[in-house]
């Protein structure tokens, strides 16, 4: 099974880029998020020509997620992350494909920090490790999958100074990240590449994408359930550098099949 996260940072606006990555990849479980378009205006149908079903959170200006399945329908668990009834931003889905649980996640950018919308990160980050800590504990095969957005180490991000007090890079968030890590989920792409330079975003300004500024914030993490099936994690980089592609890369991981329970006479 070949699985991938992407922040398409505008479904409608990069529907053309995202069938043809399709095509292309043939991932068989995509999570969106940023798709920036209301449940109405998600385009379920060109994606179910393109061979996917999709449940989708939506919500604009910003904000959105989504779940795509090659060849099948999602089966929607949750439409937003437990904790807050009064949180009304689209910034999470769960549902039930193939028998493995995939939530797509959108966590708070949290800038300018200090302040309220760094407050909400924090918050949001916390019920997030609650959820995931019952999730991990049901024994069942999970991906978190999505724009974490936050940069797990100093390796996570090109040399520089100008992100000094970015929220994407204080202690707390990081801590957060480490604290959820420690639940049992494996992070695909540090997992396989422990040591190497590797990005899933490029701001558009100050030419970040021609000099290979970035920083890696797309994460895909797999309970302890499903880890030993992880065969590949990869970025499709080029994508970034397509004419009016997303700021984001999307990320990939694949899973060996699992194997059939043999059953005693």
């Amino acid at each position: 099974m070949r699985l991938a996260t992407w922040n398409i940072n505008g479904v409608v606006r990069r529907l053309p880029l995202l069938v043809d990555w399709l095509s292309r990849a043939k991932p068989d479980v995509v999570a969106l998020q940023e798709t920036k378009a209301t449940d109405a205006e998600f385009p379920k149908a060109a994606l179910a020509a393109a061979g996917y079903g999709a449940i989708t959170v939506g919500q604009r200006p910003w904000n959105g997620v989504a779940l795509l399945a090659r060849g099948t329908e999602p089966i929607m668990v949750r439409r937003a992350l437990p904790g807050d009834p009064g949180d009304t931003q689209a910034r999470y889905v769960e549902a039930a494909i193939e028998g493995i649980l995939f939530a797509s996640i959108y966590l708070p950018n949290g800038n300018p920090q200090p302040g309220p919308k760094f407050a909400y990160k924090l918050a949001w980050f916390e019920r997030l490790i609650e959820h995931a800590a019952t999730l991990q504990a049901s024994g069942h095969p999970v991906v978190l999958a999505g724009d974490f957005n936050v940069v797990p180490t100093d390796r996570d991000i090109y040399p520089t100074t100008s992100y000094r007090d970015n929220a994407l890079l204080q202690p707390e968030p990081r801590e957060a990240y480490r604290r959820l890590l420690q639940q049992g989920w494996t992070d695909a792409i540090r997992s396989l590449h422990p040591e190497a330079t590797i990005y899933t975003f490029w701001d558009y300004l100050r030419n970040r994408w021609p000099r290979n500024a970035g920083l890696r914030i797309d994460h895909l993490l797999l309970s302890e359930s499903i880890a030993s099936r992880l065969r590949e994690a990869e970025v499709d980089r080029d994508e970034r550098g397509r004419e009016g592609a997303s700021d984001h890369a999307p990320v990939w991981a694949r899973l060996a099949a699992k194997r059939a329970t043999r059953r005693e006479p």
